[in-house]
């Protein structure tokens, strides 16, 4: 996998998933970050991921590359040429109690493998993208699916909002956020991310 430069994710951008964690539903984009250690390729291998933590949870979610530096008025076509699907697996018991403490969430979600996606391809248009659903299969069983029409903040939103507060440029990548249907993982579990019918990435869970 080439370069990734910066890992952007959104929290909460699907509001049955917000509702299902007990959790309000944002006014504006809720961005976080992981750190590029935490990426890896779903190609069918083990995921190694801790087992010493409390519960670890699986967030499916849409992720999309940035070709370029972004520049005001730039449209969604102009600056993602591809795209992948991706897991944000989460230490929930361990972001539950950053959560009261008040404090960021990266132990939660920044540490190695926790950002798993799918090999790259060519970004076919948002319209095209709207109409194709994405779902996590897990032991056979689908556990997840979403469409990203059903996002609470579009794509061009996020990208906006990410540039006017971060930046964005080339080889920046974007978790647009999961939607309903999360849960724990356990040692052993077969995962698999589809683009309708069609598998991008699978992986095995291995809890260490």
């Amino acid at each position: 996998m080439e370069s990734i430069h910066n890992i952007y994710c959104v929290g909460r951008n699907y509001r049955m998933h917000a509702e299902e964690l007990g959790n309000d539903v944002p006014q504006s984009p809720m961005i976080f970050s992981k750190p590029t250690h935490a990426l890896v390729e779903a190609k069918g291998q083990e995921i190694l991921l801790p087992a010493d933590r409390g519960e670890v949870h699986y967030e499916a979610e849409w992720v999309v590359h940035i070709s370029k530096p972004y520049q005001p008025g730039m449209k969604v076509e102009e600056l993602v040429d591809r795209m992948a699907l991706g897991i944000d697996f989460t230490l929930r018991d361990v972001q539950s109690q950053l959560k009261k403490k008040g404090h960021p969430w990266l132990l939660a979600k920044g540490f190695p493998n926790s950002a798993v996606i799918t090999a790259f391809r060519e970004f076919p248009g948002i319209d095209v993208c709207k109409t194709i659903d994405f779902s996590l299969v897990k032991n056979g069983e689908q556990v997840q699916r979403g469409k990203i029409s059903d996002m609470l903040f579009d794509l061009e939103t996020i990208i906006s909002f990410c540039s006017s507060h971060f930046g964005l440029g080339k080889g920046d990548i974007i978790f647009t956020g999961t939607p309903a249907g999360v849960g724990a993982v356990a040692d052993g579990d077969q995962l698999q991310l589809r683009w309708g019918d069609e598998v991008l990435g699978d992986c095995l869970v291995k809890m260490r």
